[in-house]
Parts: structure tokens; sequence; C-alpha cells
């Protein structure tokens, strides 16, 4: 800093100018303020592909071979592609394909279309339709489920109504993504032909189906085009309702014309019969709404409501619409938590400074540089397009403590010569020259810490970018209006009377503040005087600081209260459809009953088979309950348990979502093999394993027993004789059974599906079976299928799993109340290392425990980093690879306080925590910078010993240390205490940050002068030696002779 002032004195002397630029700084900040969309969390996309495929009837072995497998074998060779897992079940294969971070999804989407039109050759013939994808966004959950019911009309009126018409007019509303449906029961005419009338008038099933399927067709005919007129042709070749089937003619005997209502029912049905969604008890439809990337969420739910009046009014009166899965509900109330939080600790810090400088008007001068921050800071979020969010606002929280310390420093100098009886114009130029080096060293290096965060790659990186970004704004913000608005207004506003009197006060050894000083000098004199003990406090807080990082329990990110219960039931394998929605319906009965629920709605869908279904609670809110979401979890578990016949697995609904794979519960460990009869082998003895770590609870796999199957041993000899081919026995248990697909007809609004099956009453056990017939091609004449076929009684899988085109099965649990995620996580690889596991078994973690492990791995190179960061800076600004060890020695401080809160308070180290000790790396080390610089300069200047120097040092920067440090304790105060909404995602670093504070600031005043002496004395010696052998060198004939050189001292380093 060169000049009268340096780089602050333009600033001073022209304080209409700097007035005006703040006033426009802040007047910008509160309009990207109101601009600023809405979330919960920063959105980071993990681009994800989902694959369809649906084949109604095919078992879940037919999927998987004939379907599944061919798309994988193609998806695989998708550039860019992470993982891939797949699930094949009954009539439907689903491939989920998670790409990397960088891979962008439009592009990737082309290469999944084009893989998929590379396996078509390879895909069944009779597939309804082709395969389908849709881009997934797994950071984009449900922002809002609304159900739709009605006492006078039928499920299939309701799905029409929601599918066509009410989801359209959603789709429209600005912000909404994609719409989905839970209990859709698409109309459809449905044929249930009776096989023995079918048989008596000797017809076959396939007769029938090829009959339907060319009598209604829906295709151009062409127009007439006379000289005067044109004319276009139609006909009546679609058939469009049930009438028009059951007087379709399928066959002409003994000269009668055999007509379909002749061996058939036509009724007007729905596609799937077997799926539905209930809610409050009421059977209905569910849509499920997401939002849009880089939509507000909050603006985007409140358009919905807005519009759905509206939308009621074209609906028939008889339906009713309810609300559910409300997301912004707990996203509203914990972002008014926060930012009460943040006007407290605005408040407090601006106390602290009160309490310290002792007159309103000097407090009010670093209190402004709060607010000019903070709202410059929303100027820049707006222009990088981030959010107003628990991870943007815990930041900006955060950073009050910090961005008050650069003005604090500048003030208290300032004044410190006020109080010496100069002018304040003359003392805030002088002051501001002086300080401003110091402000430029504790400004830089407080942003290197966040460096390591910014270059972080992965989804931890993506997921905290948004905070370091933030806080790296606010700090050189701060740094900037330390330097001119402060030093501005204490020229202004400081009055010289009233500081010298608060001095003369402040200084009063029987005052609060003197007595503090007077017992800091004497305690700062014995340190000196054991100066190894202090040493050894030093190192013994590295140690220790190690030692308790390595045992703290690790987590991922804290466990959130948003209110809202995901379940997953789970019946006998052999269930069937009614018998599971009758339990379901008891088990939604109980649940209702709890005095913290508010809804519970449930579907079937067969997803992935007829045993499971999906069970959703929502909670009252916070306040309006006495239980947490994982109280109320353990009670319905208890009474859950009353129900006989059906499981429940319950997991609390997270703002963080890894992965888009589907489990029973929230953490997943995936075991893949070549061989599944390997693995299915080994997975009990596993599952025995696991069920023995008392760290996790609600421990399952989706190896499930195989359910009961009925498989036809085909006669080779007898279908030779009869001629008849195993593809027509194949299509003829198709046509009977498996709710087949033989014809669409078309509306207006959409396309229609006729369902061919045999009548209900013939599918109830396997003597159905008995009464299907085949016809021969040799003799013309029906052949029971008994002739051709032996039916024997195995088992099969319902549900078959892939990760990695290989057979995989998925471990997935809960975490038990008191353990962290890092200690279930190893507790599962010792299980799995003692039990051993066969050549060529792999296991991995998925989702959130494959991102903790990520996490982990990198966890110390994270904080090394930043501590290499901060050195290197330092070096840079002091131009010394020494005076940078100074600073860095009082970190070690800030370790043992800030895991040993943890640890007291019995919480995880968790990626929250982590980053609360990487801001404290940031501000403890300011406690040196500020020591330092005075020490340096009364060296340099006063020609100071370094013991006296360090002393004086120490003694001028106690006030400023100790208000620094209190305003960064009492900005984290508030997070550590907070019990609001969203609370658990903040208190960890509230605790990191006063619990560092704490330990670091008794420490460091002591700690940080012993390690000044000691590296000073290494540096004279160094010193000494150069001299040494420069003396001893051989003089060369071109030096002088007048031993200048020999005399000459290193130049004193910054």
């Amino acid at each position: 800093m060169h000049g009268i002032g340096g780089f602050s004195a333009p600033f001073i002397r022209r304080p209409i100018a700097t007035m005006l630029l703040m006033i426009g700084m802040a007047f910008i900040g509160a309009i990207s303020y109101w601009r600023l969309p809405v979330a919960g969390v920063p959105q980071v996309d993990i681009p994800t592909i989902q694959v369809n495929a649906a084949m109604p009837g095919a078992n879940a072995e037919t999927v998987a071979t004939s379907i599944t497998a061919p798309l994988e074998r193609t998806l695989a060779q998708v550039p860019g592609v992470v993982s891939m897992a797949s699930t094949s079940q009954e009539g439907v294969a689903a491939i989920v394909l998670e790409l990397d971070l960088n891979r962008d999804i439009d592009d990737a989407a082309f290469d999944v279309q084009a893989a998929i039109n590379a396996a078509a050759n390879d895909l069944p013939r009779n597939l309804p339709y082709p395969p389908t994808f849709e881009k997934v966004h797994t950071s984009d959950a449900k922002m809002l489920t609304i159900a739709m019911y009605s006492d006078a009309m039928t499920p299939a009126q309701i799905s029409d109504l929601a599918q066509n018409q009410f989801a359209a007019e959603l789709s429209r509303i600005k912000g909404v993504g994609q719409v989905y449906f839970h209990g859709l029961q698409r109309p459809a005419i449905r044929i249930q032909v009776d096989p023995a009338r079918l048989a008596s008038l000797g017809l076959d099933l396939e007769t029938v189906r090829a009959r339907i399927a060319a009598s209604t067709v829906n295709s151009p005919k062409g127009s007439l085009h006379g000289p005067r007129s044109a004319v276009t042709i139609d006909s009546t070749s679609q058939l469009v309702d049930p009438e028009a089937y059951r007087t379709l003619v399928i066959a002409e005997r003994d000269g009668r014309t055999v007509r379909l209502a002749d061996v058939a029912k036509v009724i007007s049905g729905v596609e799937n019969a077997r799926t539905s969604a209930w809610v409050q008890g009421r059977q209905a439809v569910t849509v499920e709404i997401r939002r849009q990337p880089g939509f507000n969420i909050v603006e985007t739910v409140d358009r919905i409501k807005a519009a759905l009046p509206a939308m009621r009014e074209n609906l028939p009166a008889s339906v009713q619409l309810r609300i559910l899965g409300d997301r912004t509900k707990t996203i509203r109330a914990s972002i008014r938590d926060l930012q009460w939080t943040l006007g407290l600790t605005i408040v407090l810090v601006v106390l602290v400074v009160w309490a310290f400088l002792g007159s309103p008007r000097a407090a009010l001068i670093p209190s402004l540089a709060i607010p000019i921050s903070l709202l410059g800071t929303l100027i820049a979020t707006h222009l990088l397009g981030y959010t107003l969010n628990n991870v943007s606002l815990m930041a900006l929280t955060i950073v009050i403590g910090f961005v008050v310390d650069d003005a604090i420093v500048m003030i208290e100098n300032i004044l410190r010569h006020v109080e010496q009886g100069e002018p304040p114009l003359q003392a805030s130029l002088k002051g501001a020259r002086e300080i401003g080096f110091t402000i430029v060293s504790m400004t830089v290096s407080l942003v290197a810490v966040f460096i390591p965060l910014l270059f972080m790659d992965g989804l931890v990186g993506r997921l905290f970018r948004e905070f370091a970004v933030t806080a790296t704004i606010a700090i050189l913000i701060s740094g900037l209006v330390s330097l001119t608005l402060t030093p501005m207004l204490s020229s202004r506003m400081i009055d010289p009377g009233v500081a010298r009197m608060v001095a003369h006060a402040q200084n009063d050894k029987r005052g609060p503040i003197g007595r503090m000083s007077a017992g800091y000098a004497n305690s700062l004199r014995w340190a000196l005087d054991h100066p190894r003990l202090m040493l050894g406090v030093t190192l013994v807080a590295l140690a220790a600081t190690v030692v308790m990082y390595r045992a703290v329990p690790k987590g991922f990110f804290p466990k959130q209260d948003n209110g809202m219960i995901n379940g997953v039931t789970e019946a006998a394998r052999d269930i069937s459809y009614p018998a599971m929605i009758e339990r379901m319906k008891r088990l939604s009965d109980v649940v209702a009953q709890d005095p913290d629920v508010r809804d519970v709605y449930y579907y079937v869908e067969g997803n992935p088979a007829v045993n499971m279904g999906r069970l959703l609670i929502d909670l009252k809110p916070l306040q309006e309950r006495d239980a947490s979401v994982y109280e109320v979890i353990k009670r319905l578990r208890e009474r859950a348990d009353a129900v006989p016949g059906i499981s429940m697995h319950l997991q609390a609904r997270q703002d963080i979502q890894v992965g888009a794979r589907i489990s029973k519960t929230q953490y997943q460990y995936t075991v893949r093999h070549a061989d599944i009869e390997t693995l299915e082998a080994w997975v009990p003895g596993m599952m025995r394993a696991m069920e023995q770590i008392p760290a996790i609870e609600d421990l399952n796999n989706d190896l499930e027993p195989p359910a009961p199957r009925l498989k036809l041993d085909l006669d080779r000899d007898a279908m030779a004789r009869y001629g008849i081919v195993a593809e027509a026995i194949d299509e003829t248990l198709y046509d009977a059974f498996g709710q087949r697909q033989v014809a669409s007809y078309y509306t207006q609004t959409n396309v229609y599906r006729v369902i061919l099956e045999v009548d209900p009453r013939h599918q109830m056990d396997e003597s159905a079976l008995a009464a299907i017939q085949l016809l021969s091609p040799s003799t013309g004449r029906l052949v029971p299928l008994g002739s051709v076929a032996r039916i024997e009684r195995t088992m099969a899988p319902l549900t078959i799993n892939h990760d990695g085109q290989f057979p995989a099965v998925t471990f997935s649990f809960n975490l038990a109340p008191g353990h962290a995620l890092g200690q279930a996580v190893d507790a599962i690889r010792d299980k799995a290392d003692e039990i051993g596991s066969p050549a060529g078994l792999s296991g991995v973690f998925q989702g959130t425990a494959q991102a903790f492990n990520e996490s982990l791995a990198t966890q110390p190179l994270l904080i090394m980093a930043a501590v290499l960061a901060i050195y290197i800076v330092l070096g840079v600004l002091y131009e010394s690879v020494l005076h940078p060890l100074i600073i860095v020695s009082t970190l070690p401080s800030a370790g043992v306080g800030a895991i040993g809160a943890l640890m007291l308070l019995d919480q995880e180290f968790s990626l929250i925590a982590l980053i609360g000790v990487i801001l404290l790396i940031g501000i403890v080390k300011k406690n040196g910078i500020m020591m330092l610089d005075f020490a340096l300069d009364a060296e340099r200047e006063q020609g100071l010993a370094p013991r006296e120097a360090i002393y004086q040092a120490c003694l001028i920067r106690f006030r400023p240390i100790m208000m620094t440090t209190m305003a960064a304790l009492l900005g984290g105060l508030p997070l550590a205490l907070d019990q609001g909404v969203g609370a658990e995602l903040r208190r960890p670093l509230g605790i990191t940050m006063v619990g560092g504070l704490l330990v670091s600031q008794i420490l460091t005043l002591y700690t940080t002068p012993i390690v000044y002496l000691y590296l000073s004395k290494l540096q004279r010696s160094k010193v000494l030696r150069f001299r040494s052998r420069l003396s001893m060198r051989p003089r060369l004939q071109s030096e002088p002779d007048d031993g200048a050189g020999a005399s000459g001292a290193l130049p004193e380093s910054r």
C-alpha cells in the first residue's frame, strides 16, 4: 500500500461517490433477492435415462432374456454410461442408465435411441410397441401430488379425465415438468372368451385373435376430385365400441354365422385391471408432478394451486381433487426459519461489535458491511443462476461473522489512532494504510480455503460449489467494503471525544475488557516463559486432531425431517391382486390412526410384482406434532407388525437423493456375479451376517423366494403328429392369460386398446389349462393342450435384477438410531471379508452409500488442499516460507474443538461438518495474521527483539482478535442451537464453528507467539549460517576488500 491512505484514500476523500456506489449495489441486490428461484437444496442434475419396454403377459424370465438382455447389450455401448441397472418382471422391463456428470443428457438421448434401434432385430416381433425412454432428473423429485376421485364415476372414467384433460392442463403451467400417474386404469374394450363355447364351435383362440385384428383398421382411403368439387372417402372400418365387437362375425359353421358375442363377453373395461391407487380409503388416480429444471419450485406450486379452481370447473361436479405430498410446505418453513436465523445472527454480531467498541455510531460503521456484503452477493448468485436454498442461505448466515471481521479490524485500528489524539480523517487515512495489507491477507487467505471446493468434481463438488461460490463472493465484497466504505464512514462519523472516553473506560482495569486484557497480558508472559510446554500443546493438538478424526463416526448428509415418509410393502409371493389390496387397506387404516399422520395414500401396480406396493405418508407440520419423522417411523413399524400377511419398510424422504435406483429402504449394497446360482447360494449367508450388524436396521434384499409356476413340458413327438409348432402354443397361451392387446381404436383425444383373454372365471387355477384347445393344421381339428404338453409345478422368480449386465442382488437398509453411515459401511465390508466370497463376485455400494464412499476418500485430501492453498497464498503475500507456518500452526486447535464438539453432542462427521472445518481453517488463521503483521512491523520499524515484538503485537491485537472471534462464534451459534424445520441440515455446521472457535481462541492466543519465536530462531540461524559460509568463501579479485559483502544481512521478509 503506497501513499497516504493507500488504496482506501480516494474513497475516504470522496464520500458521496463511495456512498452512492454502495447504495446502488444494495438496491440491485434487493431486486436480485426477490428474483432468485427458491429450492430445498442446490439443483444437481445427475444425468439419468430410463428405458422401458412392456410385453403384457410375459413372465420375468421371458422379459429378461428376450427384451432386457438385447437392450442391455446395445445400451452398454453408449458413451459416458457410469452404471446400468435393470429390473425384469411380469410384462415389464426397466433399464436405468446413470451417465457421467459431464455428459449432456440431450446428446446422450440420441445415443440411447440409436442403441434401442440397433436392438430392434433381437426383440420379440409381437412386442406391442417399441421400447421408450425418458430423461430422469433425480434432483427434481416430485414437488406435488394431486389425487382425483369420484363417487359417481368409474376408475376408467377418472383415468381418462386425468390423462387426457387434467394432465394436459397441468403441463401448460409454467415450470411443470414430467407428470406421472399412479392407479391409472385406462379405458379399454375387454373380450373375455368362454373356452368351452369356443371349442364347441370348433374354433381356437388364434382364429379369434386374427379375426379381431383384421376387422378394425384406421387407415387413409383417399379422396375423389371432380371438375367442380372434391370429396373425401371414409368407411366404418374402425370398431370403437363394445357393441360393434359383439356383432363381429368370426366364422361360419354349418351355414350359421358365428359372432363374437356367441363365444365371448365384450365389455367396457380397463387396460390393466391389476393396478389401483387409494387415498384415505377411496380409489383414485394420483397425479405426480415434477419440476422442470431451472424453475422456482415454490412459484411453480403456487401457480398450480392458483390454476386448480379453474381446472375444477372444467371437470364433472362429482370429481374431487386433493393435494398431497406438497414439498413446498417444508421448503417454505425451512427458508423462513433460516431467514429468521440469519436476522438473529446479524443482531448478535452487531451487539458484539457494540460491546467492544462502546459507541453506537462506531458500532454502526462495521455493521453496515453485513447488509451491503450480503446484498452484493445476491447480485452475483442471481447472475450465476443459483437458487435461494438451504445451502446458499446457510453460506450467507455463516459468513455474517466473517464479513464483519475485516471492517472490525479496520475500524479498530482507526480508533486506536483517534484514541491517541489524531483527528478522524488523518486517523482513517493512516489506519487504512497500516491495516490494508492485513485485510488483503485475511481476505485472500480466507477465500483460498474454498479453492479446493470450487474444483471438486462429482456429486459432492456440484452440491457444495454453490456454497463455496456464495461464501467467496461475500468475503471478497466484505474485503472491498472494509477498504472503502468503512474508513470513509470512520473519517466522518467517529467522535474523537467519545472515542477517547470509551477507550479510557475500556482500558480501566476495573472494567470487563480491561480486566480481560490485563489477565491476558499476565498469562501471555507466563506462556512465553514456558515455550516448550506451549509448543508441546500445539503438537498434542495436532496429534489429537488426527486421532479424533479417525475415531469420529462419519456420515454423508444429516438425516432430514421433511414430514414425508416413503414406504414399500411386501406380502407373500403368491398373493393375488385382490388379497394384496385388502392387506394394503388394513395397513393404511393402522397408519392413519397415528396422531401425527395427516394423509395416507398407496398404490399397487405390480411393480416389481403384485405382492409389492407403495405406501406414502404425509405428516402434520413439525410445529403441530410431538415426534420427529424417525420417531413416527419407529412407532408405525411396531403398529404395522400387528397386521398379518404383510410387511412394511419405511424411509424418511430426503431433499438430497442420489441415484435413480428404487429400494425398500434408504441405503443399498449390491453384489453381482455372472452365475445366478452362485449368487443365490452366497446371498443367504451374507444376509445372516448383516443381520448381526448393530448399525443397521430394516435389512432386506431383492432376492426374494421364487413364486409358484406352472411349466408346460412340450411333447415334441405329439406336436409333430398334429402339425402344431411351439409358437402356436405360446401364442394361444398369450391369447388366453396374458391380457393381450390385439387391436387399437383411435379417438380425437387418445388411443385405446382391445384386450383379449379367457373369461376371468376360467383363470382361477391350473384347470383353466385343460380347457385350452389348439387347432391342428394336419387334421383341421381341435387338440386339447394336454395332448401335446404335460403340466409341471415348479418355482420361478417374479423379478430378475441385473447390474452392469450381470445378475445382481441388492441389500438395502436403514441406519439404526445413534449410528453413522460410515460405521455401517465399514461393518458390511468386514462381514463380506469375514464370510468370504466366491471368485468373480463383486460388491459395490449404490446411491447415497456410494456417494458417501467417494466423499470419504477425498475428505483428508480436501482438508490438506485447503491448508496448502492457504500456505501458498500466504507465502506469496509474505514472500516467505516460514511465516505462513506461524499462521498454519493455529489450525490444529480448531480441529480439536470442532470434532470434539461433534463427539460430545453425539453428532456424526458429515459433509456439512466438513464444510465447517474448512471454514474454520480460514477463520482461525486470521488471529495469526493479525499477530504476525504487527510483530514483523515492530521488529522492522522499532527494532524490537522477536519476544518483545510478538508480545506487543498480541496485546495490541487482542481486542480485534476477540471481536472477530466473538463475531464469528455468534454467527455460528444460532445455527448450532437451531431446532426449526431443516435445522438438522444446518446444525452440524454451527456446532463445528462454535466448538472450533472456542478451543482455538483459547489456545492460539498462547501457542501462536511460541511458534513465532521458534521460527524466528530458525530463520536467524539460517541467516547466520549463510553469513558464515559467505565469509569463509575465497574472495574473488573483482570483490571489494572492505568486507561489505560479508556483513550484509538478508532482506527481511514481510
